[in-house]
């Protein structure tokens, strides 16, 4: 069985530094829930990890995100593409805890769930934390310039890892070198 591991905001969804507070906010990026689809198609499963501070924040209430979830699932099946599990850690960074990437409890989470060596799975994202998380547990990371990608590669000119311009692009790559 063959996986991708998405990062959801800034690469899935627009992102926002005053967080996706309701599913009205959560907005997908062009050509992304079709990427996702495609994934799918080529015999992909496809899991989301993703620092949700905002709950612990106090910003949004976990029935609020089941929602944004929710909807992004529905927008995703109109357009044949599925995902097989949600991985979020609702915790602030100050809280200091192992499921909050850079950190990798998400990872192994899924791991643990699905009986799945994470050694070169493709980790799609857009920050310095899902690239540090991926290079952690031996995925291949992968870096989208939506969302934060592009202030990622200016603020570390040194990151060497494939960098696409979006999933849709990132996914054409997975599928070139993985078959």
């Amino acid at each position: 069985m063959r996986w991708v591991i998405l990062d959801r905001d800034g690469v899935i969804n627009y992102d926002s530094d005053a967080y996706i507070k309701s599913p009205e906010e959560w907005k997908p990026i062009p050509g992304s829930l079709e990427a996702i689809a495609q994934l799918n198609r080529s015999g992909y499963k496809v899991v989301v990890v993703t620092n949700q501070a905002g709950v612990g924040r106090g910003l949004f209430e976990l029935a609020t995100l089941e929602r944004i979830h929710a909807k992004m699932r529905k927008l995703l099946e109109e357009v044949g593409g599925h995902i097989e599990a949600i991985y979020f850690c609702p915790h602030p960074p100050e809280e200091g805890c192992h499921c909050r990437k850079p950190q990798t409890g998400m990872y192994e989470q899924f791991a643990k769930q699905f009986n799945v060596d994470l050694d070169g799975i493709p980790a799609i994202g857009d920050s310095l934390k899902d690239i540090q998380a991926a290079q952690s547990i031996g995925a291949e990371a992968i870096l989208v310039e939506t969302g934060n990608g592009k202030k990622t590669l200016q603020r570390n000119p040194e990151l060497d890892v494939p960098t696409f311009v979006n999933l849709h692009e990132a996914v054409q790559y997975i599928l070139f070198t993985q078959g």
